[in-house]
């Protein structure tokens, strides 16, 4: 830790850049029209951000540059693993979901590990956005960003793509499956 930022130690990250660079490279479908020296001066210039990246690969993500937002002036970095991340799986919707239950908790809920992880749940737009760019979770689902109206009825929203169409449903927000996590989204 540098000034309060977590920081990889160098050598950890030239290897993250060298699995995230070889991902560009062999995903072109995913960021058209980007070029990864950009991507990699901006990383540089962000080095807190490679942590929060290598918690992504960590936990089984797969992070990938899915576009560039202009407003933001940002690149988009999305699990990209074909399935829901595995080390992220078994998890209920949030901390209040987390404490709620009496018994069989899950040792983590999605909200509170993607912050801990310095990302963001993906929203069902980015889902859906995501699912343009090839087919995820087809055995597995996502936990979503959910409105405040639908959490504040106890209530959460998940996606998946089973059909060759994605698809949004809702949960009690304490519930958790093994076949369930969350994909993440950071921005650099």
């Amino acid at each position: 830790m540098k000034g309060g930022k977590k920081l990889l130690p160098a050598s950890q990250a030239a290897t993250l850049l060298s699995i995230l660079k070889a991902r560009f490279e062999k995903n072109k479908g995913r960021h058209k029209g980007l070029e990864w020296a950009a991507v990699q001066a901006k990383l540089e210039a962000h080095p807190e951000k490679l942590w929060s990246l290598e918690e992504m690969e960590r936990t089984g993500g797969e992070p990938d540059v899915t576009g560039y937002d202009k407003k933001a002036g940002a690149y988009l970095f999305v699990d990209c693993a074909a399935e829901s991340p595995k080390g992220r799986r078994s998890l209920c919707f949030d901390g209040d979901a987390l404490a709620s239950r009496k018994e069989h908790k899950p040792a983590d809920s999605a909200v509170e590990m993607a912050k801990a992880m310095g990302i963001e749940l993906l929203t069902e737009a980015q889902y859906r956005a995501l699912q343009e760019l090839g087919a995820f979770d087809l055995k597995t689902s996502s936990w979503v960003q959910t409105p405040a109206a639908i959490r504040k009825l106890g209530g959460a929203l998940f996606c998946d793509r089973r059909y060759d169409h994605v698809f949004t449903y809702h949960n009690g927000a304490e519930s958790y499956y093994a076949a369930r996590g969350f994909r993440g989204l950071l921005m650099v």
